[in-house]
């Protein structure tokens, strides 16, 4: 029986797949920026609604596939394929694409940066008793609201919050629970940007990428943070006392 047991992987090929990530974001970073842009989406949205409308089923599995492509290999262009999704299927059901197609591309980031480094990083973190040390106490005594505010907060990069929760330990139920209902508010927004497309390429113009800072669509981004950080503070209160 011994013999069928197989070996664990070493240090090398569990540190492969997150490896393979950060090389292809390099990679993408310099050579397919142009080709996930605004313009390539305008001059090709006549051959991608003309497939939508001939293969919806094979549009739809084809659109989430690229969009976990992207967030997985960290590549330019996440913003964009949340417009074509938007673009393509409407708020609804492209919204749900968008969000599907996101989470599964996080977590694959999530993964691979826990297998390969989260245990290392993690013991170091845990020696001592400095800042970084209670930074990584603190986000594990409140993992939920931490890991919610990090998604709802427009200044906290995606690959960023992705590769923080595998480096602490994070669980992968709560890392893909918060990740898929925090980033449905910032995906709706661009999702019905996207969905409006068809007169702004019409119009010759170029879509407003900046309205989630805009006060009608932030603020209420921004209330929703602040119930995610209630029970921090609640704690933090009580603590005091």
């Amino acid at each position: 029986m011994s013999d069928l047991t197989p070996a664990p992987k070493t240090g090398i090929a569990r540190k492969l797949p997150f490896l393979v990530i950060i090389a292809a974001a390099a990679v993408g970073a310099f050579t397919l920026r142009e080709h996930l842009s605004f313009e390539a989406l305008a001059a090709n949205r006549e051959a991608l609604l003309a497939f939508r409308d001939a293969h919806y089923l094979w549009a739809t599995l084809g659109f989430i596939a690229a969009y976990v492509t992207i967030v997985a290999l960290s590549l330019p262009g996440g913003l964009m394929a949340t417009l074509t999704g938007g673009f393509l299927f409407g708020i609804f059901p492209g919204v749900l694409f968008n969000v599907v197609g996101a989470t599964i591309g996080a977590v694959v980031v999530f993964l691979a940066a826990r297998a390969g480094f989260g245990e290392s990083v993690a013991a170091r973190l845990s020696k001592g008793d400095g800042p970084v040390a209670r930074l990584k106490a603190g986000l594990q005594e409140n993992e939920w609201s931490v890991l919610l505010l990090m998604r709802l907060v427009p200044a906290v990069p995606f690959f960023v919050a992705n590769l923080v929760p595998a480096f602490v330990g994070t669980s992968l139920w709560r890392f893909v629970v918060t990740t898929f209902l925090g980033i449905i508010p910032g995906g709706a927004v661009y999702t019905s940007v996207g969905a409006g497309l068809g007169e702004v390429f019409a119009r010759g113009e170029t879509p407003d990428l900046g309205i989630i800072f805009t006060a009608p669509v932030l603020l209420p981004i921004l209330g929703l943070a602040a119930l995610a950080a209630l029970p921090i503070i609640v704690k933090a209160v009580r603590k005091g006392a």
